[in-house]
């Protein structure tokens, strides 16, 4: 099966390269979503092959499409905003709600969670190593009039750097290819926390020229190695928060271990392809209360078709009993937990303008999880794999009218071991062109990740197989949004037999649990921007407050981030300018610890963190279609107290000066 799936992505991906040309001059983008604030594709560019006597063609910003999983469509932006400001970052997305640890490509503590759940499949484990993790959902795929180039570079902490560099282009208006690669490599100021991470993608995508048939799909292969310290001795953390000149310098803070590292490492192979039965669009008498009018119908058959192989590991060169209890061994501990997935997906696509567009779909998972051997414990038996076949059905529907669009999903697994089922339905209405608001409403129940249920490790508590009831949740959303002033997101959860980590109370260990109790979590999110003149200030506040029992679920009641900038063309729009000050809070609460054997973090309801504010001074400009960013981090650090943390006894980053750019190169 592994060599069929090889086969036929290769035959994908090398298709014959043809000549290159540019979009006719005036031909419409049919649902193209507008990102553009700055049109900065000023160059004129002639189409390939023409003689000098043809009409020059100028490929327009507009021309340079993206296109996501879902099939949404943008284009590229290369303004400089306060949206780019903020996914300047490892991750490139807007991480508020978030917090990273000190060097950069470590993972990053959740300050809020988000329950709306549409996948009635286990995840992996793991989970604290997933932020760069490129999933399905993470692909784009490309539609351009030239070769298009984006590098990305940032320096990050002590002896390394990180990049990203990405280019594509279209070898005729019908086929598309794509190559990227990001990479880290960064030190660190603490012992042995190094990070090295690799993630490569690569994207084809095809249209036939009758437009019947797409095909498209994307190989990605990544490795994100840390080395792991256990975060600083409880002696060390009094060291760090003392501010004494003596232990600015971090290295000599004395942390848990220094003999271990971690590495999650995945590859995934995609096919994505479609075939239009008919399209087409008819004279139609529709009942008296609609007008005759033109029918537009399609049909269309869809296959997805994916393969996922992943590890995460933890190696020690010799046993810390202290920090992780009694091993089986004293030296060379060895943790691997494996998966592989195999996903078909077959559905037919039925779109009539009146009736809306209607999906039915059937998939299989082919799933095998675990290790290369059994665990005896105390007469015990732990198995070493979860393996087997889910058969499942599931629905699309979404409609159009007017100002009113109305999307619904559901699935539900039929046949295999894991019960699993979901639904979720989102109405948005756009009262004018200025105020919009929608409606959603989520339910879920599916089975709890794959190392909650099966765990083995060289530590002999770190060994267990659960049987844990489905986790169960229901979230109802609302939004209201008026032009930038002011952007209102609500959501209520609740939340049965939630699955945790925790220590256990006789092994002192962390291990997973479920809660018997339901949690009732509701979060209110406020966005908005206002200007005066060339300045600015932007703002996202999320108010946040859980209601449970037994403390599971913690975060913090308040989670704000307050942006004032100033932004202005400069020598005669030569250059675009942007700076200001970020203020980035969270209130005290019960912050999550983290565990790198099991790379998840645990709930602990022994001390609180938080109520320290982080202030960044940013310096950004745009010349041309390149981007320039400096940034002092944290520059209060020194005068505001060391008492800021990621994680219990992993101290959050000090005061660093970066600087980094993003360069767009049209050919």
């Amino acid at each position: 099966m592994h060599k069929l799936v090889t086969i036929l992505l290769l035959l994908l991906f090398t298709l014959s390269i043809k000549a290159q040309v540019l979009p006719q001059k005036g031909q419409k983008q049919e649902g193209v979503k507008s990102t553009q604030v700055q049109d900065s594709l000023r160059t004129k560019q002639k189409l390939q092959g023409k003689e000098k006597t043809s009409e020059k063609q100028i490929a327009k910003i507009e021309d340079y499409l993206i296109i996501s999983h879902e099939r949404d469509t943008t284009y590229l932006d290369t303004s400089l905003t306060i949206q780019k400001e903020y996914k300047f970052n490892y991750l490139r997305k807007d991480n508020f709600g978030l917090i990273p640890f000190s060097n950069l490509g470590q993972t990053y503590n959740s300050l809020t969670h988000n329950f709306a759940n549409s996948n009635s499949m286990p995840l992996f484990g793991a989970r604290a190593r997933h932020f760069n993790y490129m999933e399905i959902e993470d692909i784009n795929y490309y539609h351009v009039p030239t070769p298009l180039t984006e590098l990305f570079f940032k320096t990050a902490f002590e002896q390394g750097q990180l990049a990203d560099s990405f280019f594509t282009v279209n070898t005729s208006p019908q086929y598309n290819f794509s190559i990227a690669y990001k990479g880290l490599r960064s030190l660190g100021k603490y012992q042995n926390i190094l990070t090295s991470t690799g993630n490569f993608r690569f994207t084809s995508n095809y249209t036939s020229k009758n437009k019947r048939y797409n095909v498209r799909g994307h190989i990605v292969t990544q490795d994100l190695l840390n080395q792991e310290n256990g975060g600083l001795q409880d002696d060390s953390v009094i060291d760090f928060e003392s501010g004494d000149q003596e232990f600015i310098d971090r290295s000599i803070l004395e942390v848990n271990f220094e003999n271990a590292e971690s590495i999650m490492q995945g590859k995934r192979f995609h096919l994505d392809h479609s075939y239009s039965l008919f399209n087409k669009s008819v004279k139609a008498h529709l009942p008296e209360t609609l007008n005759d009018s033109t029918s537009k119908s399609s049909l269309k058959i869809n296959h997805i078709m994916s393969f996922e192989d992943k590890s995460y590991e933890y190696d020690q060169t010799s046993a810390d009993t202290d920090y992780f209890g009694d091993a089986f061994k004293s030296t060379s501990l060895k943790d691997k937990a494996t998966l592989e997935n195999f996903y078909n997906k077959v559905q037919v696509d039925y779109f009539n303008n009146v009736l809306g567009r209607i999906q039915l779909n059937v998939n299989t998972n082919n799933y095998n999880y675990g290790y290369d051997k059994l665990v005896v414990l105390n007469g015990n038996t732990i198995t070493n794999r979860i393996k087997g076949n889910i058969v499942a059905v599931g629905g699309k529907y979404s409609k159009r009218y007017k100002g009113f669009r109305f999307n619904g999903e559901l699935g539900a697994n039929i046949s295999g071991d894991f019960d699993g089922n979901y639904l979720k339905a989102n109405a948005v209405f756009n009262l004018n062109s200025e105020i919009s608001a929608s409606a959603s409403i989520n339910h879920s129940s599916k089975v709890p990740n794959y190392n909650a249920l099966l765990y083995q490790s060289d530590y002999i508590n770190y060994n267990w197989q659960n049987n844990f009831s489905n986790i169960e949740t229901q979230q109802i959303g609302f939004n209201l949004k008026y032009k930038n002033l002011a952007n209102i997101i609500v959501d209520y959860s609740t939340i049965d037999n939630y699955v945790y980590f925790q220590k256990d109370q006789t092994t002192l260990q962390v291990a997973p649990f479920q809660n018997t109790s339901t949690i009732n979590y509701l979060r209110v999110k406020l966005v908005n921007e206002i200007k005066f003149g060339k300045f600015a200030l932007n703002n996202t506040i999320l108010y946040q407050n859980v209601k449970d029992d037994n403390n599971t679920l913690n975060v913090p009641e308040l989670n704000t981030r307050n942006t004032i900038y100033f932004s202005s063309p400069l020598f005669k729009n030569a250059l675009y300018l942007q700076t200001g000050v970020t203020l980035n809070y969270f209130t005290k609460y019960y912050m999550d610890a983290y565990n790198p054997v099991l790379a998840e973090f645990y709930v602990q309801n022994d001390a609180q963190y938080g109520n320290f504010p982080r202030l960044d001074f940013f310096l950004n400009a745009k010349i041309r279609q390149t981007r320039i960013y400096f940034k002092a981090e944290h520059f209060n650090a020194a005068f505001t107290g060391y008492n800021y943390y990621s994680a219990p006894n992993y101290p959050y980053r000090d005061f660093s000066i970066r600087f980094g750019v993003v360069w767009n190169f049209f050919l």
